[in-house]
């Protein structure tokens, strides 16, 4: 019965990890595709993604592209690829201009998975970087993507109606602030830079609870008493947490006042076994490979030493 259970999370969710897994677990979805694909762009350099995206409308695939209208210093590469995709027989929409940026990554397939990302379609992204995504046929998550990618790709005002899908500007930082406060063990965090002060105040309250808080990435000078180590050999570009090792959040909103009040972000919270689990090991594998890791591990064996030491000498005599 256990077993059975088991498969039927493996089969709602799939946790996609950079830079092992690749493109394959995308390009075999946009192959999988029956009826249409949605997808969100910010960034993109990935031919092998594009001829699979134009592929699928050859196949009589409904393709949508929901494109940022800008991209910092891409928006040249931006308006050739809307173009390339217009001629390929891809619908195109470009975001609206209301918000800083529009930076979600995400893409459904046939209107049954969602695929929200932390990395864009780029290859220094997913080739070069730790970074993570998220699959999954939750009913309840796909919708609400549903919601969001029609309202954005027709320049619709956006309501948030669920808790587990968490969208800048709209309730991003209270779904997040909520995440956080709930701890109470343990909190492991992939970010690249955690600059916002209330933020910042609820992980350094979750410390002084006695809650262990890990951040693999940056923090302003305002995160006194957090321990923090940059992401040791390779680039980082992912938001991530794992909460008592049971839930976790995944997105493209960093903890910057920026990103959660004034620009469109895109982020899921989760609950599978496996997931964790998998984002659990991840995270203690690069942990351990930290400065702060390696200093413990030196302080352990001296101390270890001494403790044989000492009962070596209690034995002898």
């Amino acid at each position: 019965m256990e077993d059975r259970k088991e498969e039927g999370l493996k089969e709602r969710m799939e946790l996609i990890i950079q830079p092992k897994d690749g493109l394959t677990p995308l390009i075999a979805a946009i192959k999988k595709a029956t009826k249409e694909i949605d997808i969100t762009i910010f960034r993109f350099d990935l031919r092998e993604l594009q001829r699979a995206l134009e592929s699928a409308v050859t196949r009589g695939v409904k393709v949508h592209a929901l494109i940022a209208h800008t991209s910092g210093g891409g928006a040249k590469r931006l308006r050739k690829l809307e173009l390339d995709l217009l001629q390929a027989g891809v619908t195109v929409s470009r975001t609206d201009d209301d918000l800083l940026r529009y930076h979600n990554k995400m893409m459904l397939v046939d209107r049954e998975t969602l695929y929200a990302l932390g990395f864009n379609f780029m290859r220094l992204d997913i080739e070069k970087s730790r970074s993570m995504g998220v699959a999954t046929k939750n009913k309840t998550l796909v919708s609400e993507a549903i919601r969001l990618f029609e309202a954005d790709s027709t320049r619709q005002p956006y309501t948030a109606g669920c808790d587990c899908l968490l969208v800048s500007p709209e309730n991003a930082r209270t779904g997040l602030s909520k995440f956080i406060k709930a701890a109470k063990k343990e909190l492991l965090i992939y970010e690249m830079k955690i600059s916002d002060r209330a933020m910042i105040k609820l992980l350094q309250d979750r410390v002084k609870a006695g809650v262990d808080v890990r951040i693999i990435g940056k923090v302003s000078k305002k995160g006194e008493g957090l321990t923090v180590e940059r992401m040791p050999g390779m680039r980082l570009h992912v938001r991530g947490i794992l909460r008592d090792g049971q839930e976790l959040f995944l997105g493209s909103m960093s903890m910057r006042a920026l990103e959660l009040d004034k620009r469109r972000e895109v982020g899921v919270l989760v609950k599978e076994r496996a997931a964790a689990k998998q984002f659990k090991e991840l995270f203690e594998d690069d942990w351990s490979k930290t400065d702060t890791a390696r200093k413990k591990a030196e302080k352990d064996k001296k101390e270890e030493k001494k403790e044989e030491k000492r009962e070596a000498a209690e034995a002898a005599s």
